[in-house]
């Protein structure tokens, strides 16, 4: 049996069971999905700034999870927050949902667009898919909806996501659309039947990727850029996953 934490940087446990209801639909049926919530942190995450408060918690959980027998990581926040500490802290593969996102669009469509939350989230995974070299083949477009807002029927935020999507196939010729949420996640297969196209939810993506990982015998490699950390010593919150 696999064993996949997947982990919520922020502390909304709400969205956690958004993301694990997702993840357990991806996994094989020999998949074991644990969903964890960060017990620090922001409540949500929307740019540079909530990424570095999160990252503590994030680092915690996935060393936890690791000690607890996990054999890969995903990191359910679409700015891949923390993802280099992460690979570099843990020896199990660790995958980022907007880099399982990006690869998995690129495999189905040559252009396709990102469809994220805010404007402050936006710049950061435009960054992101060059980084990934995606920048030329994805779009990436903000709907103006808070995070927390994906989880009020009553916001308008759904409405205005599948607006932004429809404009996207309108205006950017998009082939496939990912979506730039985590909070997401429970709307790709409904979107993808309203709009008769691939839709990619990057938490069921980055399962598969972890999966495959797995059963290939293959993990973080620890040569380079994701050596082990040199061992120092922390305080506070962060001796808890410190190198020894």
């Amino acid at each position: 049996m696999t064993r996949i934490a997947v982990v919520n940087p922020n502390t909304t446990a709400s969205m956690t069971a958004t993301i694990a209801e997702a993840a357990r639909q991806a996994a094989a049926a020999g998949t074991q999905i644990h969903a964890l919530t960060s017990s620090m942190g922001p409540v949500s995450i929307e740019g540079y700034y909530d990424e570095a408060f999160a990252l503590p918690g994030l680092l915690r959980e996935i060393a936890a999870a690791e000690r607890e027998g996990a054999q890969a990581a995903v990191i359910a926040c679409f700015d891949d927050t923390g993802l280099d500490a992460a690979r570099t802290m843990a020896c199990i593969p660790v995958i980022g949902i907007c880099e399982a996102a990006l690869m998995t669009a690129a495999l189905i469509a040559k252009r396709f667009t990102v469809v994220t939350t805010m404007e402050r989230s936006r710049v950061p995974i435009e960054e992101l898919a060059h980084r990934y070299g995606m920048a030329g083949r994805a779009r990436i477009r903000a709907a103006n909806i808070s995070v927390l807002s994906l989880d009020d029927p009553n916001s308008g935020a759904r409405d205005r996501l599948r607006s932004e999507i429809a404009r996207a196939v309108a205006e950017d010729n998009a082939e496939a659309i990912v979506l730039g949420c985590a909070g997401m996640a429970d709307l790709a297969r409904t979107l993808q039947h309203e709009f008769g196209m691939p839709v990619i939810d990057g938490v069921g993506a980055a399962v598969k990727q972890a999966e495959a990982l797995v059963a290939l015998g293959l993990s973080t490699s620890k040569r380079g850029a994701y050596a082990s950390p040199v061992p120092k010593r922390y305080t506070g919150a962060l001796s808890e996953f410190a190198p020894a």
